[in-house]
């Protein structure tokens, strides 16, 4: 066998001729048909707790006083209206005005994921005995994220949605508000809502010159302001939260690790609120869930994970943080 000069034979020509097998694309299965009698009755216990608490909201409101002020446990005070069921009417505007910013940014989430042809369920409502009414709203995706930008697009919709449906209904009740003088002072039990910057600004330009402590939302207001921290929790860039899913986007190599200290910040917060009294004390879960779920669940692997993120989307990402900074407050909720 001759050589080629450079130690080498020549190249037999069956090498030379062998053809390596095609790869295979990858095909997304089509999403399948799920039933929908779960998550239809989740919604419906859905609508009957916030209408429970929403009729607090209301008659609160009509009275000039703080919700689930006196006292009055309010478990009790969120069961009347099932002994009263009359009462439930005075919650529409509370939970219709939450119900639709909360579906709003599920079906974001919802027809993104159509659209990549990703397989994903309705949205599923949590009902809750709290003084929200719910624990919130979530989607399950039950296939793999095809590329950066699909699960970009997934994490950016549900919330920029979510916040073009909660601004104008806070606007609305902002407009339309009273103004207690001294609200907090009258009754010191009643539970006092903290103000994000979003309705700090809303305020100073509808309603100048008002303390916003003498402010008392109409019952819309107070679904909006939950939309603006369900924007908040879900826009913080940690574990697979939508935010979590947008900071995988922009740099999966450090996402665990940025995932962890906003989990080990959030749960600092919560503990100098109990030491210092500086923060909600809430924050202890939050924070704790973040860790916990950071440390031994990783974000799931992308198929095709060499794909870049274009400038455009980039731009989002700031827009994105925007909105997290207009709609995060330490202090949800005090009481006054």
């Amino acid at each position: 066998m001759s050589s080629t000069g450079n130690g080498h034979s020549h190249v037999p020509a069956e090498v030379i001729e062998f053809q390596y097998p095609p790869i295979a694309e990858v095909v997304l299965r089509k999403p399948r048909r799920r039933p929908i009698w779960t998550p239809l009755i989740l919604f419906l216990l859905t609508v009957i707790s916030t209408l429970a608490v929403g009729a607090e909201f209301s008659i609160s409101y009509s009275q000039n006083r703080e919700p689930f002020s006196g006292d009055e446990n309010p478990f009790v005070t969120m069961a009347r209206p099932f002994q009263h069921p009359e009462l439930l009417a005075l919650g529409i505007p509370f939970s219709f005005t939450l119900l639709g910013i909360l579906l709003a940014h599920e079906l974001g989430h919802y027809f993104t994921c159509r659209k990549y042809g990703i397989d994903v369920t309705y949205p599923y409502f949590i009902p809750a005995p709290t003084i929200l009414g719910t624990f919130g709203a979530f989607i399950r995706i039950r296939s793999p994220i095809p590329t950066r930008k699909a699960l970009f697009d997934v994490g950016l919709s549900g919330p920029v949605v979510g916040f073009i449906f909660a601004v104008p209904a806070l606007f609305f009740a902002i407009a339309y508000s009273k103004i207690v003088p001294g609200m907090g002072l009258t009754d010191p039990t009643g539970l006092r809502f903290g103000n994000p910057p979003l309705v700090k600004l809303l305020i100073a330009i509808l309603r100048p010159n008002t303390p916003a402590g003498d402010i008392l939302l109409h019952p819309v207001g107070r679904a909006a302001w939950v939309g603006l921290f369900v924007t908040a929790l879900n826009l913080l860039p940690a574990w697979q939260l939508d935010g979590g899913h947008i900071l995988y986007c922009l740099t999966s190599r450090w996402h665990r690790r940025i995932s962890l200290g906003v989990g080990a910040i959030i749960l600092a917060m919560g503990l100098l609120g109990i030491w210092r009294n500086l923060f909600w004390v809430g924050w202890i879960m939050w924070g704790s869930l973040l860790v916990i779920c950071s440390w031994f669940f990783r974000h799931p692997p992308l198929m095709n994970r060499w794909e870049t993120l274009d400038p455009n989307r980039r731009m989002w990402a700031v827009f994105a943080l925007i909105i997290f900074l207009l709609c995060f407050t330490p202090w949800p909720i005090t009481n006054s």
